[in-house]
């Protein structure tokens, strides 16, 4: 079994270096690594230039194009392994990442995709709070991350998070990372909607706590950042999840999400309940959120329904 690893990187080597070494002392060492990196960034590409390592075969794709998005389609079409392993350039896979997600994949033709769990190092600290349901999607259509808390056995999930999920090739050979999605630069919830694709092909996806990696949380841009408001950014948070969210829940369960999206919400999302909790605690962005939401919710229904119209 050939296992690839898709990293990519923009503008941080160090970063970068941190991460294939922690590939190259995986205790079974990848097939090859391919690093998607973007043609101006010139001190990335003089780095891989003079790497130079028998053990960790490289293989460099440039994307001529802004965005995760389109770095990751780069990168997946350019592996030729059985398996494919993605991470972030900020990520360092612990040593038996690699061993165990083959002896998943081996184990059982009907896994898709494996994930595990990231620990995130930020500020100093590793963040080690403990979560045993993650990487779901409830009936009314809320997703449950909390991969980097994740802890117990092994399960089956819907989500895979993005900075550890593997895939097998045959599993995601016509499926591609969604170009629709809205974004300068991440593209939040892309991972999102390349799992729930999968899952819905009729693939399992597992996620095991032990299949974990090391999270160097590098700092994303201004209109990228998940914990200060940015209208833009948490508009196209809100609109992607949206979008996404309709095309793979059945039924009447995307009325359901819709009506729950509406009245309850959540903390980062408020619909009318999470709303008059936030007023009722003095938050002074309460109502700038509510709006944001429910405009970002409305277009992506109006996309939905574009798109399907299109089909």
């Amino acid at each position: 079994m050939k296992i690839s690893v898709v990293v990519p990187s923009y503008c941080r080597p160090d970063d970068l270096k941190r991460c294939l070494e922690s590939l190259n002392n995986q205790s079974r060492l990848p097939d090859e690594v391919v690093v998607v990196i973007r043609s101006t960034d010139k001190e990335t590409g003089d780095y891989l230039a003079d790497y130079k390592n028998p053990r960790l075969p490289i293989k460099v794709v440039s994307a001529e194009k802004p965005g995760q998005i389109y770095a990751l389609n780069s990168g997946k079409s350019a592996a030729s392994g059985d398996i494919i392993c993605i991470t972030d350039d900020d990520g360092a896979p612990f040593p038996d990442w690699i061993q165990r997600i083959e002896q998943y994949f081996i184990s059982d033709e009907s896994i898709g995709g494996v994930g595990g769990r990231d620990w995130v190092n930020t500020e100093g600290r590793v963040l080690n709070d403990s979560q045993e349901v993650v990487g779901i999607v409830k009936w009314f259509g809320k997703c449950i991350g909390g991969h980097h808390y994740g802890v117990g056995k092994t399960r089956d999930v819907e989500i895979l998070k993005g900075a550890n999920m593997s895939y097998r090739s045959v599993a995601v050979k016509s499926i591609q990372f969604d170009d629709r999605l809205l974004g300068k630069g991440a593209q939040v919830h892309n991972d999102l909607a390349f799992s729930l694709k999968v899952k819905k092909a009729g693939w399992r996806l597992i996620y095991d706590p032990e299949v974990a990696i090391n999270h160097f949380i590098a700092p994303r841009e201004s209109h990228e950042d998940r914990v200060i408001f940015n209208r833009e950014a948490h508009f196209n948070a809100a609109y992607n999840e949206t979008l996404i969210l309709l095309e793979y829940l059945p039924g009447i369960r995307k009325t359901v999400f819709l009506l729950w999206c509406v009245l309850v919400g959540t903390s980062v999302n408020p619909g009318f309940l999470q709303l008059i909790i936030k007023l009722l605690k003095r938050d002074d962005r309460a109502l700038e959120r509510f709006k944001s939401t429910l405009n970002a919710r409305y277009c992506g229904m109006a996309a939905y329904h574009k798109y399907k119209r299109l089909k």
